[in-house]
């Protein structure tokens, strides 16, 4: 870490646009500057959750000791912060003293920082002592994490937690529901025999919608993210490719997204993915329609059709997903973006196609991250349950 990395520390609980205090001296203009560059480099929502993190430890701290959060934290403050939520909840049947104290309990409940009944689960816990991790650094503070005895018993607590692991999505979008809807959304994208204005105006969200989702799951499962955030910069138009298929007598239309920082990637190392057919011509019908030549690709469009120069919100595109779905008879309660993702490696994987090309388009480093996105839903029915 170089010293101007040490003296920013994120003032949580402000807007993530501004949430850093600079060395004295440096210009208000330069600190939004480095206040942007953090935000960017960042990521808004790794900040909202780290700020979030870092509430939820503070009034912790507070209920447990009726102090504030010291810097840097001892290894015996860290520890007791995994007993309290990783604890065993049939052993806390035997004995009440297992776990999270009542009095702290009933503190975190009433000031709206708890919630869920139980143990916490791991993901969560895991993910709030990265934030604090991360934040002792950001302080220039020497931190507890990297200790044996640290390590250790988030490890073990970590295995030994009963909690079932929640998906952010309950079903996937797989291959054949992602073309169920393409097939709904084409209909709509008809032009209408008579300029009806409703009809024009649910036809070019139609239009944007069938460019998004198709691009979202072709291009290997984007976050919904990288989908609102995409720019018109970052598309590479590519040759078609050949094919013996008659509905292509041009060849297969091809296209390739420069993928810039992700959750998992830096914008330098320049990694790209690429789509062919269906989702490219949907792509480029969109771009048409909307005369789009630079900035953002999926832009806002409102109720009557009107068109903003800016981009639809990540939020936006999880309910995209869920309307369309809806449309066609799904229940929008059971799925997320989220599902976009899990659907195209499973799909993918079902396919036969090898893990490490999956991986090209996922951008997953790692293997292991790669499978446990892989949900088949038929799997009660398949030959591996039905051996005996």
């Amino acid at each position: 870490m170089d010293r101007a990395e040490k003296n920013i520390i994120p003032v949580l609980g402000t807007d993530p646009s501004t949430s850093v205090d600079l060395v004295d001296g440096l210009a208000a203009s330069d600190s939004k500057t480095i206040a942007h560059l953090l935000k960017t480099g960042i990521g808004a929502n790794t900040l909202r959750a780290t700020r979030s993190d870092l509430s939820y430890i503070e009034a912790w701290v507070l209920a447990c000791d009726g102090t504030s959060l010291p810097w840097p934290p001892g290894p015996e403050l860290v520890l007791r912060f995994i007993a309290h939520h990783l604890w065993d909840a049939d052993q806390r049947v035997i004995d009440p003293d297992h776990g999270m104290p009542d009095h702290v309990r009933a503190t975190l409940v009433k000031g709206g920082y708890l919630r869920a009944e139980g143990p916490h689960a791991p993901a969560t816990v895991e993910r709030r002592i990265a934030s604090w991790r991360a934040l002792c650094r950001w302080r220039g503070v020497e931190h507890p994490f990297s200790r044996d005895d640290v390590k250790r018993t988030l490890r073990s607590a970590v295995r030994a937690s009963t909690r079932s692991r929640h998906r952010k999505s309950q079903r996937n979008v797989d291959l054949q529901l992602m073309e169920d809807l393409l097939d709904s959304l084409d209909a709509r994208c008809s032009p209408a025999p008579l300029k009806i204005k409703e009809h024009e105006a649910d036809r070019l969200r139609s239009i944007r919608d069938r460019a998004l989702l198709s691009v979202m799951f072709a291009s290997g499962g984007r976050r919904r993210s990288e989908i609102s955030n995409l720019m018109f910069g970052q598309l590479i138009d590519l040759d078609p490719l050949p094919t013996d298929n008659p509905e292509w007598p041009d060849g297969l239309p091809s296209m390739g997204i420069r993928i810039g920082r992700s959750k998992t990637t830096d914008a330098r190392d320049d990694n790209a993915v690429f789509m062919t057919g269906r989702s490219v011509e949907a792509l480029r019908y969109w771009i048409s329609a909307a005369d789009i030549t630079s900035g953002p690709v999926f832009l806002r469009i409102d109720r009557w059709g009107k068109m903003f120069d800016y981009s639809i919100s990540a939020h936006s595109v999880n309910q995209v997903l869920k309307s369309r779905l809806a449309e066609i008879g799904c229940e929008a309660a059971d799925f997320s973006a989220h599902g976009v993702r899990a659907g195209y490696i499973t799909s993918a994987l079902k396919a036969g196609i090898p893990a490490p090309e999956i991986m090209e388009q996922t951008l997953h480093r790692s293997l292991d991250t790669l499978m446990g996105y892989f949900k088949d839903e038929e799997q009660r029915q398949g030959k591996a349950a039905r051996l005996l």
